[in-house]
């Protein structure tokens, strides 16, 4: 059975931010039973599905993490749509992710972690404010 989908550009942008909230609220949950590891996986992907809702709105694609990130630093902060300290928050969380999904015995503890959160459910709100005002 094949299904076919009539998506619009809206949608899939919709989606995207849905689904980064959805994803904060997941790390959350995670934080609370103390799971700092999960939690930071989490909050990158939260993150980066905000970031992916925005580069659909603007056409743009990328193929990889990592070219996600070069492109949001290239599109967005060094064009100062968004502030450096943004990027520097993303850029964070890519690396902690990294590390705690990759290096052996990478033990994130709460103090590394729990001030992400907030800073992240800011990070996505303002993803969608950007969003919002085009």
């Amino acid at each position: 059975m094949e299904f076919q989908f009539d998506l619009t550009k809206e949608d899939v942008i919709k989606y995207r931010i849905e689904r980064a909230f959805e994803t904060i609220e997941d790390a959350k949950l995670l934080a609370n039973d103390n799971r700092w590891n999960t939690t930071v996986n989490r909050l990158y992907y939260a993150s980066f599905y905000a970031v992916i809702g925005l580069f659909a709105q603007r056409g743009i694609r990328t193929k990889s993490h990592s070219g996600a990130l070069t492109m949001f630093s290239k599109e967005f902060i060094k064009t100062g749509i968004v502030s450096p300290r943004i990027g520097d928050l993303y850029t964070a969380l890519f690396n902690k992710r990294q590390e705690s999904d990759y290096k052996d015995f990478q033990v994130f503890t709460k103090e590394d972690i729990e001030h992400l959160i907030p800073e992240t459910e800011e990070f996505i709100k303002i993803i969608k404010q950007i969003i919002d005002n085009q």
